[in-house]
């Protein structure tokens, strides 16, 4: 039987882990709860049962693992050194050893960012050329490059924090302790707090019609409506938000000049309302590179690019 490998995404408040081959059909998934207040040993041994119950209900064990963590870990030994959104921050654990133990198979670990990079470039746009860009949009904004095919990650596996391109010198204080990164002006909670500003005034009333004026039903997907339905207070503020995605492009094109920008995660799949004022603002600022050369693409993989680089890594060398 072919090889099958392991892939789990860790994060704040879910685990989600799943079997699958090579080529990346998977065999098998399941999500559970992260329950990180119990600390990090209680955290790994939830997730070695997950992927002992995915192995179990596929009847064949994993021949590697792969994990995507939410911030810093050392790659080449698998202890991660800061995950700032989890108690403890899980300093120096030495998760990957751990889970090597328990689970009697290789465990490698990666940032959860440059691993959903990692899927994209091995089951989504990533198939079809050799340099790319990867702007994950969700509750912060994340990234990584690929050159000549590979996952570059730096000296610290950090390469790629796309989320803290300064986009306005003087603006909101970001949680990296800079101020005006581009997190800080177009994540979902930004783009989600100026939709509910602009309901509650009375400039939004597409919005308001399609979450009855409840500012806690206001996500992304009923932004997005609100804009393709002609909410003129909403496609300004997607217009203008857009902008600034696109000036985090920009930098990044006249830096790299990669063949492919795209963006990925929950706020991407607003999509062209979204994605169409990115690709505006870099045809307007992008002058000594021909910007037709480059694509602004949404995500193939979608929610599964974590999970499926971490498939992915698990196998790669």
């Amino acid at each position: 039987m072919e090889a099958v490998y392991a892939g789990v995404d860790l994060g704040g408040t879910t685990i989600h882990g799943a079997l699958a081959g090579k080529d990346g059909t998977l065999i098998c998934q399941k999500t559970i709860p992260t329950e990180s207040h119990a600390g990090p040993a209680a955290v790994l041994d939830r997730i070695a049962g997950l992927v002992e119950d995915l192995a179990a209900q596929a009847s064949i064990r994993p021949q590697a693992v792969g994990m995507g963590v939410p911030g810093l870990v050392d790659v080449a030994t698998g202890i991660t050194r800061f995950l700032p959104n989890l108690p403890t921050h899980w300093r120096d654990v030495e998760a990957g050893a751990i889970l090597t133990r328990k689970l009697g198979c290789p465990v490698k670990l990666l940032n959860d960012v440059r691993i959903a990079t990692l899927g994209e470039l091995t089951y989504g746009h990533g198939v079809e050329t050799s340099s790319m860009v990867f702007f994950a949009l969700g509750t912060g904004i994340g990234g990584g490059v690929v050159i000549d095919g590979k996952l570059r990650l730096g000296s610290l596996g950090a390469a790629g924090e796309l989320g803290h391109l300064t986009i306005i010198p003087d603006g909101p204080l970001c949680g990296c302790g800079s101020r005006g990164c581009l997190e800080t002006v177009a994540s979902g909670p930004a783009i989600i707090a100026e939709a509910i500003r602009l309901m509650r005034i009375g400039l939004a009333p597409r919005l308001h019609d399609l979450v009855g004026g409840d500012a806690g039903k206001v996500t992304p997907r009923e932004i997005a409506a609100a804009g393709n339905a002609g909410d003129p207070g909403i496609k300004d503020a997607l217009q203008r938000i857009g902008g600034y995605l696109g000036i985090g492009a920009a930098n990044v094109i006249v830096t790299l000049h990669p063949e492919l920008i795209v963006f990925g995660g929950g706020v991407a799949q607003m999509g062209e309302v979204l994605l169409e004022p990115v690709r505006e603002a870099v045809r307007s600022r992008v002058r000594m590179i021909p910007t037709e050369t480059v694509r602004i693409e949404g995500s193939r993989v979608g929610d599964n690019a974590g999970v499926l680089g971490a498939i992915a890594l698990a196998w790669r060398d």
